[in-house]
């Protein structure tokens, strides 16, 4: 896996696991203790569980590299330092986690650290978090979970019943739900169900940074999925809660949900009142996934989808949107809002992407205008498609070729109540940028 800084200096992010660490207060606290633990058990603890139990608040845990056969919660600010991701391994089969940060029977809890394991088999999520904030999950692998999943009936028998409106996937790889401010970077998410969830069962999902994960061949669902799910039984009053300034960047979000069944990255509101607002998706490779690149999905009324913003993304190879958010063809982005009764989409930006290898670059079905502005649409046909009832602005964009939408190299366009000039004629950003680049 390559390092966080040598991923930052392919696509000239500048983010590095120091400062992720300086930022997220994770020194170890004067008069902290340092616990060990080891397979044999010889000076150590046998396993990671019985270190976390004996563990004070802000200790450090390090894990000897092994096979630990166990379900880790941890319900107290710690740091879990694995040896190396490649040999550290925790093994959760006929668990239903490797790893659970439990801020809902632990409330306030802050301060959690998980770096260095490969968490797999899981029967549900490898790596569950609710309701804590400032936790940094980083340098893991995580894959082979979901193991309860039925696919067949979109059921998984035994998941908590906090965890709504997920029996399709299990949780997926990654699940953070009521979290808040805390980083999830450099992890490698593979053949899960699901990359990584970001919901809000049990509390506003909030203020969080997903950067620098390469999320692949997770094969049942979207690679990163940022949904509004109904609330826990007994929470809010049964309202949302919502899913709301999070930063998804650098990631590579690739060959997820195949068979149409996930996109690459998702923003859905999933029942009346659900907000996925204010969320930023920048500078991610995005490719060969199932669904669009980026889908946008508003299906109730009063779902707020306001000010999301989808930027400097590297879009290829996609698949087309499906039931009532259908495109005509395979999509690099598709925004849906629901025409009768959901509202907005105020404030949402789509710029400086590049977008290639899709028949329609941009798809918009929207009650409220759009700008799809300075990105490079280089599609094999539609640079931007309108299915709704309001204007989409894409002026300044680059259509192919120096001539313009529809002419003769160029992407065409689809003129209802699109103003496409003035147009570029140059590309708006280099197709040859660090995001491309493998």
């Amino acid at each position: 896996m390559k390092t966080v800084k040598e991923i930052g200096k392919r696509r000239g992010i500048g983010v590095t696991l120091a400062v992720l660490c300086a930022a997220a207060g994770l020194v170890q606290p004067v008069g902290a203790a340092t616990l060990c633990v080891n397979t044999s058990g010889s000076g150590c603890y046998a396993t990671i569980s019985a270190a976390v139990s004996h563990a004070k608040s802000g200790d450090t845990i390090q894990v000897a590299q092994g096979i630990y056969n166990e379900d880790v919660v941890i319900g107290i600010p710690l740091t879990l330092v694995g040896k190396n991701a490649a040999n550290t391994i925790i093994d959760a089969t006929g668990l239903s986690n490797g790893i659970y940060i439990d801020g809902l029977d632990n409330p306030g809890l802050s301060g959690v650290s998980v770096t260095g394991f490969t968490v797999q088999n899981a029967n549900f999520e490898g790596i569950l978090i609710t309701n804590a904030s400032n936790v940094m999950v980083t340098g893991n692998r995580v894959a082979g979970n979901d193991r309860s999943l039925d696919f067949a009936t979109a059921s998984c028998p035994g998941l908590p019943a906090f965890e709504t409106a997920e029996g399709f996937d299990c949780g997926e790889g990654i699940h953070l739900s009521g979290v808040s401010h805390s980083k999830f970077a450099q992890n490698l998410i593979e053949n899960n169900s699901g990359g990584i969830l970001v919901s809000d069962e049990t509390g506003p999902t909030h203020d969080n940074w997903i950067v620098e994960n390469v999320v692949k061949n997770n094969a049942l669902d979207c690679g990163i999925t940022m949904p509004s799910h109904p609330p826990a039984p007994g929470m809010n009053d049964g309202n949302p809660y919502g899913v709301y300034g999070n930063t998804v960047s650098g990631n590579d979000v690739l060959y997820n949900g195949i068979n149409g069944v996930g996109a690459g990255i998702g923003l859905f509101g999933f029942l009346p009142g659900a907000r996925v607002s204010g969320n930023t998706i920048s500078g991610n490779r995005i490719i060969g996934n199932g669904l669009p690149g980026v889908a946008m999905h508003a299906h109730s009324p009063g779902e707020n989808m306001n000010d999301n913003i989808i930027t400097g993304n590297y879009i290829s190879g996609n698949g087309p949107d499906t039931a009532d958010a259908v495109t005509p063809g395979t999509a690099g982005i598709n925004l849906y809002i629901n025409v009768h009764g959901a509202t907005g989409p105020s404030g949402i930006v789509v710029s400086k992407n590049v977008i290639k290898d899709e028949m329609d670059d941009v798809v918009v079905h929207t009650p409220e205008s759009v700008s799809v502005k300075w990105n490079n649409l280089n599609g094999n046909g539609m640079g931007v498609v309108n299915l709704g009832t309001a204007s989409v602005d894409a002026s300044n964009n680059w259509w192919g070729c120096a001539q313009g939408p529809g002419a003769n190299g160029c992407s065409g366009m689809d003129s209802s109540n699109v103003t496409d000039t003035p147009f570029l004629t140059s590309p708006a950003v280099p197709n040859g940028s660090p995001v491309a680049q493998k």
